[in-house]
């Protein structure tokens, strides 16, 4: 699911993401600062995850989390790409980009979406290791 707005860019998405591309559009349309985050399948022993999502929800959450932000920390823009689907070690899972007139806004800002995230969204991890899977309390931990 997509959406392109004034606020920026909401996706829940199985394809790849061009973490460049995302800053470069925010480069073009903010000033000030500009922070982003991306979020990895790290290598814990595992072969791959597999999240979940329950997109009509998820995706709702992640406007509502943007909208938030943006009121908090007086945000100019704020994308959020979330990936689901089977995700070997190295790929990339969540992208986050806020832009903002000064970087403690930026920094703040993208630290309380990526919380909020965690918290709120429903979507789930589950672990594939060679000897079975595991599904991972949380959506981030």
């Amino acid at each position: 699911m997509k959406n392109q707005d004034p606020g920026g860019y909401i996706a829940i998405t199985r394809e790849k993401f061009d973490a460049g591309a995302h800053i470069e559009a925010a480069k073009r349309r903010t000033t000030g600062a500009i922070v982003t985050f991306v979020g990895v399948v790290r290598d814990d022993a595992i072969e791959s995850i597999e999240i979940e999502a329950y997109e009509e929800v998820a995706e709702t959450d992640l406007y509502e989390i943007r909208d938030e932000a943006v009121a908090k920390y007086d945000l100019q823009e704020v994308t959020i790409v979330h990936r689901t689907g089977k995700l070997r070690v190295g790929e990339d899972i969540l992208l986050i980009v806020v832009s903002a007139g000064h970087r403690k806004q930026a920094f703040s800002g993208c630290e309380y979406i990526l919380e909020r995230i965690k918290e709120r969204a429903p979507i789930w991890k589950r672990e594939i290791l060679p000897d079975g899977d595991r599904w991972v309390k949380g959506n981030y931990e």
